[in-house]
């Protein structure tokens, strides 16, 4: 009896396990793509992953659904570890109903969230799906609705990642867009609203799959996601990667990691990377890797707002948010895109107990109509807001620029920031000298004898006296200027003094962000 009641669990099993039968696994891999179960066993440490509703069927009778029950309805669902941490995950599964959402599957996909919010444990979705299954009509857009419900309330509280590894399109594509971080695997993922064919008949527009959704087109020109993968192996290890950095749920403290990594390591190069030119760029990466424990620095969006860099990195083995002014690109200034990429970031770092550090060389907001038409001032606000309501421990380091109102947003002692180190060749003013001087000299220099030499010493005059650390420093609002081969220690020594630190916001529901 027990024999007979065993054989069909194990036929139950197997037959969750096949999903779509061999020729449907055979065109996935065929694609280039791994199974639902194949892509969870890669994620997972070896042997970690217990699996949830296994057995869980469909319940449509409409359209002969009746005749075609899979176990587990086209989604796996369950938890495991990754570095011995807990996270909780779930599959679309492709080769069963096209891995399209069901009243079912749906209801397994809450189960996880709902239960990794319980035990704080980050949430991993595996997305390659069709969309809302068409035959269940109004109940599976329902279950969409509720996973988005879920995505919202374990914001700040849980991660959230999502890696699209196939297509994303409709309604789906909202999950992932509450969720922190979007990876997208190259030439066989996408996300999209509406498909190229509704968008030829409604706009008359021509565009393919991967122009209107693919991984670069949503990396570089949309900024919806964060990672473009090279393919699948490389999409969840980065995942992993990821993880590395972050803690499992918004009371923890981000993993520690050993670090052989000298906390007293001066680099002689850093003193020379700022050029003596104040309108000549350079590469703020040389400096965000010559600081960071073993020069690795995770970068974060690397192929949008490029004006701007983000990722994260270790100190003495503490996980850090780096942001940075980028001069190599549009000169490092403000624009609608870097603004909105680093306040999410910021907002991110501040949800998850990750310390923020910033290097700003930043000649202020970037003008133009296209810009200010496109509400420039209401995204820039974003990452004021942002910077300002962080309580995490915030530490700036002024490299070069500082000006105008871009100062102010970018970790400035008047947001709170808690240390703010300078560089010697730090200019922190209104404006940069020569449209100061055009200013504040227009009557005298038209007058006078020699304009260009009169405008020459006004505009060494001006430097001196404003655009330098020592001004601001007299005032408190820069804490010290140090020399630049000695910023690692002094980042790692103030990251120590705040280690403990607390503050917090006024008792409110939530604040109201300029959207």
């Amino acid at each position: 009896m027990i024999e007979d009641k065993l054989k069909l669990l194990k036929e139950k099993n197997a037959a969750a396990e096949a999903g779509g039968g061999a020729d449907r696994v055979a065109r996935q891999h065929a694609e280039g793509k791994m199974t639902a179960r194949e892509r969870i066993e890669f994620l997972l440490d070896d042997g970690t992953f217990e699996e949830f509703d296994k057995l869980v069927t469909h319940r449509s009778r409409d359209f002969g659904m009746e005749s075609q029950q899979i176990p587990g309805d086209g989604f796996v669902t369950g938890h495991g570890l990754i570095d011995g941490r807990e996270v909780f995950v779930f599959a679309q599964d492709f080769t069963v109903f096209g891995g399209s959402l069901s009243e079912t599957n749906a209801q397994k996909v809450c189960k996880i969230m709902d239960m990794a919010m319980k035990v704080g444990a980050p949430v991993i979705g595996l997305n390659d799906s069709g969309g809302a299954r068409i035959q269940e009509g109004v109940v599976s857009l329902g279950g969409y609705a509720d996973i988005f419900l879920r995505n919202t309330l374990a914001s700040g509280v849980v991660p959230q990642i999502s890696a699209i590894m196939g297509p994303c399109a409709g309604g789906a594509v909202y999950s992932p867009a509450i969720t922190d971080f979007i990876v997208m695997v190259k030439d066989t993922s996408y996300m999209f609203i509406t498909g190229p064919d509704v968008i030829k008949t409604v706009t008359h527009e021509d565009v393919t799959k991967e122009e209107l959704g693919g991984a670069m087109t949503h990396n570089s020109t949309s900024g919806v996601a964060h990672f473009a993968a090279e393919n699948e192996e490389d999409c969840l290890r980065l995942i992993r990667e990821l993880l590395s950095f972050i803690p499992s749920n918004n009371q923890d403290d981000p993993p520690r990691v050993a670090c052989d990594d000298p906390v007293n390591r001066a680099d002689e190069s850093l003193n020379t990377v700022v050029p003596p030119e104040s309108n000549k760029p350079y590469d703020i990466r040389q400096i965000i890797t010559k600081v960071a424990d073993n020069e690795y620095f995770f970068e974060i969006q690397e192929h949008f707002a490029r004006n701007i860099v983000i990722g994260f990195a270790r100190l003495n083995g503490q996980s850090v948010g780096i942001v940075a002014n980028q001069p190599n690109f549009l000169a490092g200034v403000l624009d609608i895109d870097a603004s909105t990429k680093a306040a999410r970031f910021v907002r991110f770092c501040d949800c998850f107990n990750i310390p923020i550090i910033t290097f700003e060389d930043v000649p202020g907001f970037l003008p133009g109509v296209s810009q200010e038409y496109g509400g420039i001032i209401r995204h820039g606000a974003k990452l004021l807001y942002a910077y300002a309501e962080a309580t995490v421990p915030k530490i700036t380091v002024v490299t070069r620029k500082a000006y105008g109102g871009a100062y102010c947003v970018m970790g400035s002692k008047h947001c709170r920031t808690d240390i703010n180190f300078a560089y010697p060749t730090a200019e922190i003013a209104v404006m940069g000298a020569e449209g100061a001087v055009g200013i504040l000299y227009r009557r005298e220099l038209s007058s006078a004898a020699d304009p260009a030499a009169a405008r020459k010493e006004k505009i060494e005059e001006y430097q001196d006296k404003f655009a330098s650390p020592y001004v601001a420093a007299e005032r408190g609002f820069i804490d010290e200027v140090i020399e630049p081969k000695h910023t690692r220690q002094k980042l790692i020594r103030a990251l120590k003094l705040l280690e403990n630190k607390r503050d917090t916001n006024p008792p409110r529901k939530h604040g109201n962000i300029p959207l």
